[in-house]
Formats: C-alpha cells, sequence, structure tokens
C-alpha cells in the first residue's frame, strides 16, 4: 500500500486476516518475523554477527522471538533480553517464546535486575533489535521499560526497530522522553502515519510483508 496507516488501521488489518480470513495470529507473526530478518540480512549479511534482540510481553516481542530464531537459522549469534518477566509473555508471543527457549537460545531477564549500566553490555552485539513495544504504545513510557530505552539509546551499538521505534506515537509522530532512536526501521504492512514526522526516531524504513494485503481491508486513498 503506497499510503500510511493509522493505529487504528493496522488494528483492523490484523482483525480481518485472523477474523473474516481465519489466518491464526502465529502465522501473520512468523511472517512478519522471518520477513524482517531477509530485509536485515540483505542490508547487513547477518552470518557471523551479534546480535541482542528485546522483546517485550506483547506481540512486538513476539516478532522478536520469531527473529531470534530466523537469525539464528542465517548464522548469526543471538541472545534474548526480557524487558519485562517472562512470566508476562502470553498470547501468540509466548508459542514463539517457548520455541526459543527449547532451542536455548540464551534469554536474559531485565525486569528483576534493573537497567542500569546496561548500555555497556549492549556495546558488546554488533546490532540491537528493538521489539519492546509497538503500534499501541500512547503516551510516555513508564518505568522499568523507560529506563531500559535511555539505556538503549546510550548504547553505541545500532538499532534496528521492528514495526516502530519504542515509545514512538503511530499516529503522530511524537516522541516522548524517551523513545528508542534507530538506525533502521522494519515496519510491517505500510508504513504509519507518523513515520513522515519521525525520521529522526526511525532512520531508513523498510516495509516487511505479512502475508495480507492492506488494500484487501482498507482503500487506497483516504
Amino acid at each position: 500500500m503506497d499510503r500510511p496507516l493509522t493505529r487504528q488501521e493496522v488494528r483492523s488489518i490484523d482483525a480481518f486476516a485472523i477474523e473474516r480470513l481465519g489466518v491464526p495470529g502465529v502465522v501473520l507473526m512468523e511472517n512478519a518475523g522471518r520477513n524482517a530478518v531477509a530485509i536485515i540480512d540483505e542490508c547487513f549479511d547477518v552470518a557471523d554477527k551479534t546480535f541482542a534482540i528485546l522483546c517485550g510481553a506483547g506481540n512486538n516481542g513476539g516478532d522478536g522471538f520469531v527473529m531470534a530464531r530466523h537469525l539464528m537459522l542465517r548464522g548469526a549469534s543471538v541472545q534474548i533480553l526480557m524487558g519485562v518477566s517472562r512470566a508476562k509473555v502470553s498470547g501468540d508471543a509466548l508459542c514463539y517464546f517457548r520455541i526459543a527457549e527449547n532451542l536455548g537460545i540464551p534469554i536474559r531477564e531485565l525486569a528483576g535486575e534493573g537497567s542500569d549500566g546496561l548500555a555497556s553490555d549492549l556495546d558488546q552485539f554488533d546490532y540491537l533489535v528493538d521489539a519492546l513495544g509497538g503500534t499501541g504504545i500512547a503516551g510516555a513510557l513508564r518505568e522499568p521499560m523507560a529506563g531500559l530505552v535511555r539505556e538503549v539509546n546510550a548504547s553505541d551499538t545500532p538499532v534496528i526497530a521492528v514495526d516502530i521505534p519504542t515509545g514512538l506515537d503511530c499516529d503522530t509522530g511524537e516522541g516522548h522522553d524517551p523513545t528508542v532512536r534507530a538506525a533502521m526501521t522494519i515496519t510491517f504492512a505500510a508504513c504509519k502515519v507518523g513515520f513522515a514526522r519521525a525520521g529522526d526516531y526511525t532512520g531508513p524504513v523498510a516495509v516487511a510483508d505479512i502475508g495480507i494485503d492492506p488494500t484487501w481491508v482498507l482503500p487506497e486513498q483516504t
């Protein structure tokens, strides 16, 4: 789709795919994560690179769990850093969390240890993947997520945001303090309305296919 999407339009595409077409949410998540990794590999050649994937509990984190497996398949070394307790992971994301766990992918739970000084640990990786929070976030981040995002921004390691930089408002493009400042954003289905005024946060934007054409649900023009 040539035009960008609002938060509500993103939700309507997911609802159409799941409720009308019968595409399971886990299939959409698999498509998103796999195709995001394909773009990363094309841009950076992930073989033998090291990635820290920062994941939240929701669908954005689920995309990150999928990406961990596909990065491994392409020869990268991967660690998952949980911004929340693993006990909070649920729904489709839990399916892929368990797969990553069963594969033996290292999973570090940051929620219980605090984020102070994390930036120096993040500097040891070649790339960071921001899969902490998605398009549903509106308003300023609260602790402990806010502290974690500050540490991500303090790191010298380039950040690849998944769908949207955590903390950025999907509709307005406003970046509250703090908001992830990404070197690149891989968004799903189509660009988001707020990206037009958020280049300082998104970096260059690439669109990854999720297996659903937004024009099946929404008009090309509004």
